[in-house]
């Protein structure tokens, strides 16, 4: 498998507005392809679902590290700044997201994570821009084009597919929780991609690792020759009904008929 057919095959079966995205967590002393950009030297400092929107948006590369980063509470779930006791305790959703410290705490242990200094930069390309090996491929769409991508992840396994939910960090949901799985996850955008990226309400997003990338264009192939296609085949073969008074008019017509 590489980029250019997975790209392709996303674009025929899915058609979705805007670029799927692929993402590499990069180790520290790894290198970045050339023509990247860094919001720190854009003058920026940004959220990940920012990068992320500007690479499915604008076809941007992007190379976010923790000098590019303004929100705290990812920087510190993906490593670049240590954890701190602070948010572990709950005080990050006390009052905002859950009732009490307690059960704050609790959102915040349920929650995947990396190590601080796992990695030195979150590497996000558009698909068909893509000059490495992606370690998790992100997809946004509607509710349609995901629920394709949940058939294809299917195909050949049958079943069903498991994702968690917690209305916030959707970027943990698209590149931590699949990487540490290995298994698609099916994401629901969280509070600040929608404020900070625009992720507008009728969108929804698919992730899975590269390993996948195979059985995806096997699926999306497979049940689109098995009639499970984008955009949806409305059901179209049947006879309309009417109101009474329109109906009056064939009334009308079939005795016009009748007296010729």
């Amino acid at each position: 498998m590489n980029v250019e057919t997975l790209d392709s095959a996303l674009s025929e079966y899915l058609r979705t507005d805007t670029y799927p995205v692929a993402i590499q967590l990069v180790k520290p002393g790894g290198a970045l392809p050339d023509r990247v950009k860094r919001p720190s030297q854009m003058g920026l400092k940004i959220t990940i679902c920012q990068a992320i929107a500007m690479s499915r948006r604008y076809g941007w590369v992007m190379a976010t590290a923790a000098e590019d980063m303004s929100c705290q509470p990812a920087a510190a779930v993906f490593g670049f700044r240590p954890m701190l006791p602070y948010m572990v305790e709950g005080n990050l959703c006390n009052q905002m997201y859950n009732a009490s410290l307690e059960a704050g705490a609790n959102t915040e242990a349920a929650g995947a994570k990396l190590e601080h200094g796992e990695i030195d930069f979150i590497l996000t390309a558009p698909l068909q821009r893509c000059a490495f090996e992606p370690d998790v491929v992100l997809v946004y769409g509607n509710s349609a084009q995901v629920m394709r991508l949940l058939n294809a992840a299917l195909w050949k396994s049958g079943g069903r597919l498991e994702s968690t939910f917690a209305g916030r960090l959707d970027c943990v949901d698209e590149i931590i929780i699949p990487l540490q799985s290995g298994k698609p996850e099916v994401i629901l955008p969280c509070n600040g991609d929608r404020i900070f990226a625009q992720t507008q309400d009728h969108e929804m997003a698919f992730s899975f690792p590269w390993s996948w990338s195979e059985n995806i264009v096997a699926g999306l192939e497979g049940t689109h020759k098995g009639g499970v296609r984008y955009p949806i085949p409305t059901y179209l073969q049947y006879s309309p009904q009417y109101p009474k008074h329109y109906l009056e008019m064939d009334r009308i017509w079939q005795e016009m008929e009748g007296q010729e």
